[in-house]
C-alpha cells in the first residue's frame, strides 16, 4: 500500500508551534493493525486517517490513532485533516463532514480560521481522586469529570509550574484511560480567558501540546464561570497554541489555524 502523508502543525500560526499531527488520506481502509502500526511509526500524539464515506459523497470517515490506541475524539488531528482536504486535495464544498466514533463533525472556513463543531462535554464535580494532586505536583481547588478529569487551579502560574510524576500519573489513570485537563483563569491583560495543560500518559502521551477535544470540557465550564459564550483559550505547553472557542449549548465551536511542515509518501 502506498499513501500520501502530511505532517501539519495544528493550532499554529507557523511551523514548530501548536500540535503536530500526521494525516493520511486513503481510498480504501487497510486492516486496523496496519493503521496502528503506521501511527506507532509516526510516533506523534495523533495520526489521522480519512477516506470518502461513499462514491460521490461529500463526507469522509475519520479515525484517530495515538502510537498505542485508537481514540474516540481528537481535535487537533481533525483540524489538520480539514486543512489537508481544503489546502491540498482541491475539495470545493464549503463544509467538510467527518463521520467518526463521536458522531458527525463539521469543519468550515471562518475567515482565516478553520471552525470545528464538536459535542460539548459538561463536567460534573467529583471528590479529589486519591493521589492525583501528588502525581500532578500541584494543589487543584476543584475537580470535575467527563471522560477526562478536569483540575482547576487558582492561577495560570500554578498550571505552568506543574511537573507531574508521569509513571505515578499513568498508574492512576490506566484503569479509566482518562486524561487530566489542568486549567486556570488567564492573567489579566494577557488577551486570553483561560489557560490549560493536558496530560494523557494512559494513552502514551505524557503531555499533549494543544488538545482540541479537551476544550469540549473546559469551554462549557469557563463559559458558565465567566458569563460569556466566546472565549480565547491558550494551552501553555512548551509549544503552545491558541484556540478561539464558542459555547453553543450542546455543541462547542473550536477555531484555529494550521501550518504545513512536511509532505511525503509511505509504503507499507
Amino acid at each position: 500500500m502506498k499513501a500520501q502523508l502530511f505532517q501539519v502543525d495544528a493550532f499554529a500560526n507557523r511551523a514548530f508551534e501548536g500540535n503536530p499531527a500526521a494525516v493520511v488520506p486513503l481510498e480504501i481502509w487497510p486492516e486496523d493493525a496496519v493503521l496502528q502500526a503506521i501511527a506507532a511509526e509516526n510516533n506523534l500524539a495523533e495520526t489521522a486517517f480519512f477516506a470518502p464515506e461513499g462514491a460521490g459523497s461529500d463526507a469522509f470517515r475519520l479515525r484517530w490513532f495515538t502510537p498505542t490506541v485508537e481514540v474516540d475524539l481528537c481535535g487537533h488531528a481533525t483540524l489538520a485533516s480539514a486543512h489537508v482536504i481544503l489546502s491540498h486535495l482541491s475539495f470545493s464544498s464549503p463544509e467538510i463532514h467527518f463521520e467518526t466514533r463521536s458522531g458527525r463533525l463539521t469543519v468550515k472556513r471562518d475567515g482565516d480560521l478553520l471552525a470545528m463543531d464538536f459535542p460539548a462535554a459538561k463536567a460534573k464535580p467529583i471528590p479529589e481522586p486519591e493521589g492525583l494532586a501528588r502525581a500532578l505536583g500541584g494543589k487543584p481547588i476543584v475537580y470535575a469529570k467527563t471522560s477526562h478529569i478536569m483540575a482547576l487551579f487558582g492561577s495560570a502560574a500554578e498550571v505552568a509550574a506543574l511537573d507531574p510524576d508521569f509513571p505515578a500519573l499513568k498508574k492512576l489513570l490506566m484503569p479509566s484511560g482518562a486524561g487530566v485537563i489542568c486549567t486556570a483563569p488567564a492573567d489579566e491583560g494577557s488577551g486570553f480567558d483561560f489557560v490549560s495543560r493536558f496530560f494523557a500518559p494512559a494513552h502514551g502521551i505524557d503531555e499533549d501540546p494543544v488538545t482540541g477535544s479537551a476544550h469540549c470540557t473546559s469551554v462549557p465550564y469557563w463559559a458558565k464561570k465567566l458569563g460569556k459564550t466566546d472565549l480565547v483559550a491558550r494551552q501553555i505547553s512548551k509549544r503552545g497554541g491558541t484556540l478561539w472557542c464558542t459555547d453553543a449549548g450542546e455543541r462547542v465551536v473550536i477555531r484555529g489555524r494550521c501550518a504545513d511542515y512536511m509532505k511525503g509518501e509511505i509504503e507499507v
